[in-house]
């Protein structure tokens, strides 16, 4: 960030339109063509608005309106605001998983950026991999970049109970299927879960990842708790286009906000909500992107000394919209003390401290003081051994506790299709005992890591009235989900990881406290499994599935692709000093 604000020739689009040569003749023309005038946009800060707005992305239904506000904002501030559509991540509706597409819109957002005539970007995000999407593809393009969060949706309504998106999904469901409740019932939950705009109001990932991008300092201060239908909402909006033209003249970046303690703050604010597993992926992936390795044994390190404070299902007891009156992130990080760094500068060109200096806890059941926390620690738990050399997360929390130390033998599924074929079957050889374990659902067997791993219980246990067991995959779970779930087990088994090689009737160990996973078979035996491993046959052979496969890295690396991520994340990132020269 540079001290001193910059002129009309030093902005970036002034080499669009401000030159007198043939080039900028023909971009002028045809900004005429559209119905501007020159003085409607000469010498002023181009702001470009990536808006992930689609017709299939319910989470962000309000942006259409919302991108009408961030445009007036632009105006008042004297700013000329263009609007670019990107892809839009609909996490309910694409298959097999949104998390396949991040890297896509990621480098979508770099490269539009990049060969536009943009002086500074509004990210529109919020559906879960949109907000990971979007900062990656900000922070290594470099540009002025401020982070407009959709908003959680209304907390969910049925017969007088209050309902959370995905929680009370699976929880229903399953009762469903035990027979505790009827398909009128299932239905009414169906009309009465989802109420208005908004991404998931449980602590889901869309809501961990839009406060970590606030506790990051991209968002204006407490717009990430604000509910998408509050009124709140479209006056942030609004502010958020205000405040990126000063940004744009103050030459105020990405790489000007994001530090190693910036990071620290993130990961520490996702732990303190008992946020969604997937955080770890995409934060190790922001981080990286910067500069900064974030590695799991530096989250598990966190982990071990952050209280949780949010009580949010599915951890918790309440919903987003309950926490947003209860204080709102704002509080929560107040509340944190000194586990946060409020010297770390923000987008609103102020400390994160200085931000937070007057918040205040309104309900400290919903947001908790420190001395009563939801759990004193362990948020996340980040597990090794030999069926996880690089690493594999549970959520302790959301897990009976119980199971927090299990031996059980394995009962194993090959790929989602022989589960979803053998789950319920009164055949299957299982207990509640029993390691439930799917291979072949990681980064590049599934593939793109789905939200498979909160895997049903079995039919036959469900109607004993067990509702958790201990279950193991190499893929994600959503952010909204429950139970004793062992996720992103590194390296995946598609690739030959330890994963690959357990079979059914195998003992594995779980120990939470000791962060331990294994199988309990001798390193010979892993060693002759190993020799006689068939490699499967590539998922893709042309198209974006080709280049994910071959370059996208493992979950304990963030699952971005090789090429895209700095060297060694610390070497030379791509930003806009390395676009080709406009002619």
């Amino acid at each position: 960030m540079s001290n001193k604000r910059k002129t009309p020739e030093e902005l970036r689009s002034h080499r669009w339109y401000g030159v007198n040569d043939l080039r900028s003749f023909g971009h002028r023309s045809r900004t005429a063509q559209m119905g501007y005038s020159r003085e409607e946009y000469a010498g002023k800060p181009v702001i470009a608005i990536l808006n992930t707005w689609s017709e299939i992305n319910p989470c962000h239904t309000h942006f259409k309106q919302r991108v009408e506000e961030v445009k007036r904002g632009i105006w008042q501030a004297g700013g000329f605001p263009i609007e670019l559509p990107v892809q839009t991540l609909s996490e309910p509706f694409q298959k097999p998983t949104t998390m396949l597409y991040r890297n896509f819109l990621a480098m979508e957002v770099e490269e539009t950026l990049r060969s536009y005539p943009a002086d500074g970007v509004v990210l529109m995000g919020g559906c879960d991999k949109t907000t990971p999407a979007l900062l990656m593809g900000a922070i290594s393009v470099d540009l002025p970049a401020i982070f407009l969060p959709a908003g959680p949706m209304l907390n969910g309504n049925w017969n007088g109970v209050t309902l959370g998106s995905g929680s009370d999904t699976w929880k229903y469901w399953a009762d469903l299927r035990a027979g505790k409740i009827t398909e009128q019932d299932w239905k009414g939950v169906e009309g009465g879960i989802a109420r208005s705009p908004g991404h998931c109001m449980t602590m889901g990932t869309a809501s961990t990842m839009t406060s970590a991008a606030e506790a990051l300092g991209f968002t204006l201060p407490g717009f990430a708790s604000i509910p998408a239908p509050d009124s709140r909402h479209a006056q942030y909006a609004a502010k958020t286009g205000m405040r990126i033209v000063d940004m744009v003249w103050e030459d105020l970046k990405p790489s000007d906000i994001l530090t190693r303690k910036s990071v620290d703050n993130a990961v520490t604010t996702c732990l303190a909500l008992s946020g969604s597993t997937n955080a770890i992926v995409h934060m190790i992936a922001l981080a990286r992107r910067a500069g900064v390795d974030l590695t799991l044994a530096q989250y598990d390190e966190i982990a071990r000394h952050t209280p949780v404070l949010a009580n949010v299902r599915p951890t918790g007891k309440y919903l987003m919209e309950d926490f947003y009156y209860a204080g709102g992130l704002m509080a929560m990080l107040k509340e944190l003390g000194e586990r946060i760094d409020g010297t770390q500068r923000t987008v609103n060109g102020k400390t994160l401290g200085e931000n937070i200096a007057e918040a205040q806890i309104f309900n400290d059941d919903v947001i908790r003081r420190r001395r009563n926390p939801v759990m004193p620690d362990t948020g996340l738990a980040v597990l090794r051994g030999n069926l996880a050399p690089d690493g594999a997360v549970i959520k302790p929390g959301a897990a009976e506790a119980h199971l927090h130390v299990h031996t059980g033998r394995a009962v194993v599924f090959k790929d989602y299709n022989d589960m979803a074929a053998r789950i319920d079957s009164e055949e299957l050889d299982v207990d509640e005992n029993c390691v439930i374990v799917l291979q072949h659902a990681g980064p590049i067997g599934a593939p793109g890591m789905p939200e498979w791993g909160q895997l049903p219980i079995p039919q036959k246990i469900l109607k004993k009235g067990v509702r958790d067991m201990l279950r193991i995959s190499d893929a994600r779970m959503s952010g909204t989900s429950y139970g004793a779930c062992v996720l992103h087990v590194a390296p995946e088994s598609f690739i030959g990881g330890p994963l690959a090689l357990v079979q059914d009737g195998d003992m594995i160990e779980l120990n939470v406290p000791e962060r331990r996973l294994n199988v309990l078979i001798s390193d010979e035996e892993l060693a002759r499994r190993k020799a006689a491993w068939v490699a499967p046959e590539p998922r893709f052979t042309r198209g974006y599935g080709a280049m994910h496969q071959m370059h996208v890295m493992q979950a304990d690396k963030g699952c971005d692709f090789d090429f895209l991520q700095r060297d060694g994340a610390g070497g030379a990132c791509a930003s806009t000093g390395g676009e080709p020269e406009i002619h």
